[in-house]
């Protein structure tokens, strides 16, 4: 590498280290602990690359970033910052930034890309109308670990684009607040934002749903109703659970996709889809695709850029955060006003927690009712814990279930996952499809795909097979043992 690096700590060793090593891999380095002298080299046009952290002591680098960017417009700024939030990767994002870093940094990944900044030192610079960005108290997103700090990297690239994003994580991970920090801090922020949950719907419903009807389109349909394609228009439209659509309307929606027009359900207009889509699923949709439940095409239109949420239980290290902000929400609804004991905090943290970040928050807003005192203990912690039927509990070791324990503990913490409210109507008939599906597919695996000894296997007539095959749309490969 070959250039002049400008170099902005308050910390010393830091500054020393990355001075050290930039020398090492062939740079010039001028290093200082303030922004003004920062400033100063830049107005005289010195360096080539600037890498400076957010927090300096007579200033904010994010702040000084953008008369940076209109003074010298080429020159590519590489931000570190301790506080690892969302906001600050947004932030970063907004006045330009060459690439934003949390701190702890890896020092082979700010060498990497201070060479990548000297080969491509032609950014774009924002126009000097555009606003300031605004700061936030109330963060989208909580927490700092490093799981999390990947996500915040790859919202922040987004932000400026309209390409489409697939959202993967366990249920309760907050999947739709990553979507809704897409639309926010996006481009399309002025518009709606308009969120659908595949697996609430009816599958004859869906296609009216997304596309809207005209009256007498079907039986029941009394009236004209708009699509959540017209409602988005300009927005961000949210396919949440994508992975529960049916056929049928997955080659609608990508057709709708790729031609960027479509008509409501029994109507001939021709609308322009003009919508950003942000798909979301708990499901491996690589999986359904090779069980014939899933569109490939599709798949990969909506796949545009993949986003992994990880689940709680891989950012332990959020814990306290999430606690906290979640009893200030609860506070702001009109709960009683509580904080938390180090002890209980510690008792959160080693949990499993299989519901995710609403299962703690669920939690958060029982105790807040339930405690009372004004500080939540350990004792009471460990107390609500171990009473309820929860997934926050860990086992101490595999333990054989019988199936109808298995079905017993994962519908109780499908109906504590919803706190004080209730599913989606149609319970009955998701859980028993829920169940249907992988005992009928795997006894086709397991006969090769010989319909006649499944139904033999499964003590059903072949009729009554074929409808469920039909109807819960798997895939039947003949001569083949998928297990």
């Amino acid at each position: 590498m070959e250039g002049t690096i400008l170099v902005a700590d308050d910390d010393r060793t830091i500054r020393t280290v990355l001075a050290q090593a930039l020398t090492r891999a062939g740079c010039r380095v001028r290093a200082t602990g303030t922004a003004s002298t920062l400033w100063r080299w830049v107005e005289e046009g010195e360096g080539d690359v600037v890498v400076t952290d957010v927090m300096l002591p007579d200033g904010d680098a994010l702040d000084l970033l953008p008369a940076i960017r209109k003074r010298r417009p080429d020159l590519p700024v590489i931000v570190m910052s301790a506080q690892n939030t969302v906001m600050t990767a947004i932030r970063a994002a907004e006045v330009g930034a060459y690439e934003y870093l949390p701190k702890p940094f890896d020092l082979k990944e700010v060498l990497g890309q201070v060479s990548k900044a000297l080969n491509q030192k032609t950014r774009r610079a924002p126009a000097a109308d555009e606003p300031e960005p605004q700061r936030e108290d109330n963060l989208p997103l909580i927490g700092r670990s490093p799981a999390m700090q990947e996500v915040y990297r790859i919202l922040a690239r987004l932000m400026n684009t309209d390409l489409g994003v697939m959202i993967n994580g366990e249920s309760g991970t907050g999947k739709e607040l990553v979507a809704r920090a897409l639309h926010n801090f996006g481009l399309r922020k002025n518009g709606p934002f308009v969120a659908i949950n595949m697996a609430a719907i009816p599958r004859e419903m869906i296609e009216s749903e997304l596309f809207g009807h005209e009256k007498g389109a079907f039986t029941g349909a009394d009236r004209a109703m708009s699509g959540k394609f017209e409602l988005a228009k300009g927005g961000t439209l949210f396919l949440d659970e994508v992975g529960d659509m049916p056929l049928e309307a997955q080659t609608r929606l990508l057709r709708v996709l790729q031609e960027g027009e479509f008509t409501r359900v029994g109507g001939r207009e021709v609308q322009t889809a003009d919508v950003r889509i942000v798909a979301a699923t708990h499901q491996d949709l690589r999986g359904l695709i090779n069980e014939g439940r899933f569109r490939e095409d599709l798949f990969y239109r909506l796949n545009v850029v993949p986003i992994r949420l990880p689940p709680l239980r891989e950012r332990l290290e959020d814990v306290p955060d999430l606690a906290r902000a979640f009893l200030r929400r609860a506070e702001a609804e009109g709960l009683p006003r509580k904080s938390i004991s180090k002890e209980a905090l510690d008792i959160l943290k080693k949990q499993e927690w299989s519901g995710n970040v609403r299962e703690l928050e669920n939690l958060m807003r029982r105790l807040c009712v339930l405690c009372p005192d004004d500080v939540i203990s350990g004792a009471v912690v460990g107390q609500e814990i171990s009473a309820r039927p929860s997934s926050a509990t860990s086992p101490s070791g595999p333990q054989p279930q019988r199936l109808a324990h298995a079905i017993e503990g994962h519908l109780r913490r499908y109906f504590d996952l919803h706190g004080d409210g209730l599913p989606p109507d149609g319970l009955y008939e998701r859980i028993l499809k829920e169940m249907e599906l992988p005992l009928i597919a795997l006894s086709l695996a397991a006969t090769r795909g010989n319909q006649v000894r499944t139904a033999e296997l499964l003590g059903i007539n072949r009729n009554t097979l074929r409808k469920k095959i039909k109807d819960l749309d798997i895939r039947v490969t003949r001569g083949k043992r998928m297990m």
